[in-house]
């Protein structure tokens, strides 16, 4: 379920109306500041009903003078553990320590690197409630200096100051802004930051990936120690991961600059951050997992400067090449690559897709999300959360006069079926399966409700592929193989190679990846034997008798060839 936003939660418990809200929300775009503010200044609420609106939505108690809530525990040494000018600076009030939880009052529930701050400096896992301004000064002045601040007029305007004008929170989200809203420019924070660790770090722990080619970054807390992992060329790697304290702060940060709610930490949460880097942009996508011991946040990096989206230059063989590119051709049809995630499915599509984009043709794309934003292509985000499915934007694209239209993933039968009706109706239709292997993708079709006659008049190219690791070319080593070490593996060549490791390669043998694939053209003969409802073998001894290469003989090839490794293709193919 949903948060509700704050004006929903003050228009719920009547304390504004909508019209008053509509009115505090014209009001927010010419004053600027959070609506909470507007509605104070402008007297449609006070200051108790805005820290209990902000309790209610981020799940904090709210704690007043009045029922004696504010009121720090005495001889705990609280006021040596928070200085009196910290708490004044950032009202914060210290009020009961047990063992190493500390219970704190706050004005500011945004203001993240405060309480990064706080921890450290106290050394204890921070508990809070919410106050209002007035509170907190009182109890502040009442605490540490035996007064209640009913004289200091000074002070008060200087907490008035702070919150009426550019408070902590909105400094935080203006750091995750560029000019153009949607970018981060990390050239410029980095310059910017010593001020501020935590920006500079998560900075540091996003660079650090794209130099070194990394596809996913993995930030996972544990009981103990917090772990920092970047996955590249499809094996995960560990860095040295900063301290556990900062677990909270990183992935505040994160969700900071991804939009996503910082408070919520119940549930998953998806977002996504552009991140420009020198001369190129990086698009990542962000996603959080609440664990036993905090939130897991996994970053997906897409770095279309990094991934040439070149069908030439994947990995297919010549022979496959050619049957893909002939297929490319046809004016209409289906296609689909197979594979499991992280098989490279997306990028072989994008790759097929600049092969066929030209001015004369309109290209569409629907996708979960979009991956890489290409020029020249109509691409859109499905939104299954309202009801905007694969199926409902494939019924939207056939109104928009398509000549090819690209559907990220086939889940189900509705989406199958339109596919192979968008075929037969003369568009060119690409997209994914989730199967093992190429004739697979023809019996999952059947089996999931399509009926044979439509596939075999639809149905034109099944490629299925996996992403094996190159060897690296600085430092890989020729020998020749035991034949313990080769099993039933038969091989040509008397020499292969083998990883060593290098700084080229960070040690680990491999640099990039290439395709293995299985291809099957689908011709009158495997129309025939499609129409009459042919089983999974009957399917792979013809195309293997139409020259269709197994992915484990597409793997051993590139062995032969002195690109991957024997241990490689065996991980890949077999398991």
């Amino acid at each position: 379920m949903a948060r509700l936003r704050l004006g929903e939660i003050l228009i719920k418990q009547g304390l504004i109306t909508e019209a008053q809200l509509k009115e505090a929300m014209d009001a927010q775009k010419i004053e600027k500041g959070h609506i909470g503010e507007i509605l104070i200044r402008h007297g449609m609420i006070k200051e108790e009903d805005l820290a209990s609106a902000l309790g209610t939505q981020l799940l904090i108690p709210y704690a007043s003078r009045s029922s004696n809530l504010l009121t720090p525990q005495k001889e705990q040494g609280l006021e040596k553990l928070v200085a009196y000018e910290f708490a004044k600076e950032h009202l914060v009030l210290p009020l009961n320590r047990n063992m190493n939880s500390l219970t704190c009052a706050i004005f500011n529930p945004f203001d993240l690197i405060m309480i990064d701050n706080l921890k450290k400096m106290t050394g204890c896992e921070i508990n809070f409630v919410i106050a209002t301004r007035t509170d907190l000064l009182k109890s502040i002045q009442q605490f540490y200096l035996g007064s209640d601040g009913g004289g200091s007029d000074l002070w008060t305007q200087a907490v008035e100051k702070t919150y009426m004008g550019k408070d902590n929170a909105d400094r935080a989200m203006a750091m995750a802004e560029d000019k153009n809203d949607s970018e981060l420019s990390l050239d410029k924070i980095i310059a910017k930051a010593e001020e501020a660790p935590v920006i500079k770090l998560v900075d540091l722990i996003i660079r650090q990936a794209i130099d070194e080619r990394a596809s996913d970054i993995h930030i996972e807390p544990f009981k103990e120690k917090l772990e920092v992992r970047y996955r590249i060329d499809g094996e995960l790697y560990q860095i040295p991961p900063p301290a556990k304290h900062l677990h909270l702060p990183i992935v505040s940060r994160v969700k900071i600059l991804a939009k996503m709610d910082i408070a919520e930490r119940r549930l998953p949460q998806d977002g996504r951050i552009s991140v420009k880097l020198e001369d190129r942009t990086v698009d990542l996508r962000i996603s959080t997992l609440p664990t036993v011991w905090g939130e897991k946040v996994v970053m997906r990096l897409l770095d279309k400067d990094a991934i040439k989206l070149d069908l030439s230059i994947l990995g297919f063989d010549a022979r496959q090449l050619d049957v893909i590119r002939r297929a490319l051709k046809f004016p209409y049809g289906l296609f689909f690559v197979t594979g499991p995630t992280g098989s490279g499915k997306s990028v072989t599509l994008y790759s097929c897709l600049g092969e066929v984009t030209t001015p004369t043709k309109n290209i569409i794309t629907a996708e979960d999300p979009v991956e890489f934003r290409v020029e020249g292509i109509n691409q859109v985000n499905v939104k299954p959360d309202i009801g905007f499915t694969f199926a409902e934007a494939l019924r939207s694209f056939l109104r928009q006069d398509p000549d090819i239209i690209m559907v990220g993933e086939v889940r189900d039968l509705e989406t199958a079926q339109i596919c192979v009706r968008a075929a037969l109706t003369g568009h060119f239709v690409m997209s994914t399966l989730h199967t093992n292997d190429a004739p697979s993708a023809i019996t999952r079709l059947m089996d999931i409700g399509v009926a044979s006659y439509l596939l075999t008049p639809s149905l034109v190219m099944i490629v299925a592929q996996r992403l094996a690791r190159r060897l690296c070319p600085a430092c890989k080593e020729a020998y020749e193989p035991k034949p313990e070490d080769l099993g039933d593996v038969k091989l040509e060549a008397e020499l292969i190679y083998r990883a060593k490791g290098c700084d080229a390669c960070s040690h680990t043998g491999y640099k990039g990846r290439t395709v293995i694939a299985e291809v099957i053209f689908v011709d009158d003969e495997m129309k025939r034997l499609i129409g009459r409802n042919g089983s999974y073998t009957e399917i792979r001894d013809l195309a293997r008798k139409n020259g269709m290469a197994t992915l484990f003989e597409s793997g051993i090839k590139k062995v032969e060839e002195g690109i991957t490794s024997l241990d490689e293709i065996l991980g890949v193919t077999i398991g």
